[in-house]
């Protein structure tokens, strides 16, 4: 199911020729993610420097803190698909603003008083993750319905291509922040963000549809009773009636649902088994990266942000390279072509020294991030238009549960190994992996055809 297509006069859509540069509504939607990715990136940089300049943690700290942005996913991410499903997407990316807003202020006000904590910066990622695995679902979910089919292609490469530039400028002023002010100053700067993106969010006409919904009935393991109201209604939501056995129960079977369509698809399950094989490595590294920066080459906290910055050039590359690389090559082979050329660069990161050779660092960054920005805007237009809308967050959720739950995984396996062999050898490890991790395309259905399908068979 699509969403239908809105006339020009009431979403501010212009002709083809400007493209979704005269959508009002979508350019709040840009203007906030892009605003909120900013901040992001500038902590990326400043919460692992806080933790190693502030607090003075251990590379298996700091592994730690990496890994527990990320353990959400393993936690909430299936029941938060139910949930997206079920719920306005608006305001639930509003209220998951606010809340992150409030954690990272926390951070800045804690230093200030001299109680800042490895407990407290823990229990922010935490928190942050948290917010993260609702708002990034609720986030994919919503774009179909904010936009035509024909145009998800142009809003995805529009907002990981401003993505990626967010990153490219994030890492360097979270370094400059952290140089001028001490790193709890990006955290701060970081909240600010999650503001403009709610009052972005807030300014959007946009209302979904109003779509009926199948809920199983009490005690189904599959589909049942169609509920009578719309997405989000109190009238139709699952198990009611019925008490929270039941509604346990309908939570249980809608997972199912969701993780059955994912499971029994051969090109969602070969994406998501790659996915996760790719981000255990590439999160293994890059969880250690600015620890292998400052401690193995001993490059200072403004040169880091800088370093990462340049490293984060590749994505904007790689937004602008999806479309004509599967306009050209063909969506399939185009999404292979990415993976394959990309990864093998990572190989140069455990060969970076002090002086000219931090530039295999920076090299290694911006092919890798060519690869997976532009494979990124493949898959995610790929998996909104062919999954089936009902089912579209839980498949989301599922996919990114198999994903993101590696990155936890992998950010820890890195902290044992960076403590047990050294910062090195970990890298040569995981680099390693990133590349292996390529097969999983090849033996799935991917590689035999030029273009992913536009249905499922």
């Amino acid at each position: 199911m699509t969403a239908p297509a809105t006339e020009a006069g009431q979403d501010g859509r212009g002709g083809r020729r400007t493209g979704l540069l005269r959508h009002r509504d979508f350019r709040l939607f840009w203007l906030g993610q892009t605003t909120s990715q900013f901040g992001s990136a500038i902590t990326t940089v400043a919460l692992p420097l806080v933790a190693v300049g502030v607090l003075n943690a251990s590379t298996l700290h700091v592994a730690l803190l990496h890994a527990a942005a990320w353990l959400p996913w393993l936690l909430l991410g299936l029941p938060a698909g139910v949930w997206v499903d079920r719920l306005p997407r608006r305001p639930l990316m509003i209220a998951c603003n606010v809340t992150a807003l409030v954690l990272f202020v926390s951070v800045p006000v804690a230093a200030g008083a001299g109680a800042l904590t490895l407990g407290h910066l823990l229990t922010v990622a935490l928190l942050a993750g948290a917010t993260a695995v609702f708002f990034d679902t609720a986030y994919q979910v919503y774009l179909p319905s904010l936009l035509r089919p024909d145009e998800l292609p142009e809003g995805n490469a529009k907002l990981h291509g401003s993505e990626a530039a967010a990153q490219v400028a994030g890492p360097g002023v979270g370094g400059l922040l952290a140089q001028l002010f001490g790193a709890v100053s990006g955290l701060f700067a970081d909240a600010v963000t999650f503001l403009i993106s709610a009052v972005c969010l807030i300014a959007v006409r946009h209302r979904e549809p109003a779509v009926a919904r199948q809920y199983p009935a009490s005690g189904a393991t599959g589909s049942g009773a169609t509920g009578s109201g719309p997405t989000g209604s109190a009238s139709g939501a699952p198990g009611s009636g019925s008490g929270a056995a039941g509604s346990r129960r309908a939570l249980r079977a809608e997972i199912g649902d969701g993780l059955r369509f994912l499971a029994g698809d051969p090109y969602l399950r070969s994406l998501a088994a790659f996915g996760a094989a790719a981000n255990l490595a590439l999160t293994g590294y890059q969880s250690l990266l600015i620890v292998f920066l400052v401690r193995e080459n001993g490059v200072a906290a403004g040169a880091v942000g800088g370093i990462v910055a340049l490293m984060s050039c590749g994505g904007l590359l790689g937004a602008f390279l999806a479309t004509p690389v599967a306009r050209r090559f063909g969506t399939a082979r185009g999404l292979l072509l990415c993976q394959l050329c990309a990864a093998p660069f990572a190989l140069l990161i455990p060969l970076a020294a002090p002086g000219p050779r931090l530039a295999l660092v920076v090299l290694a960054g911006v092919a890798v991030g060519t690869g997976v920005v532009a494979a990124n805007i493949i898959k995610d237009s790929f998996r909104q238009t062919y999954t089936p809308r009902p089912l579209l967050g839980r498949v989301i959720a599922g996919m990114q549960l198999v994903n993101y739950g590696a990155i936890p995984l992998g950010a820890l396996l890195a902290g044992l190994l960076g403590t047990a062999l050294g910062l090195r050898p970990t890298l040569w490890i995981m680099t390693g992996g990133l590349v292996l991790s390529t097969g999983i395309l090849l033996t799935g259905p991917i590689s035999r055809h030029r273009d992913l399908p536009a249905h499922p068979a």
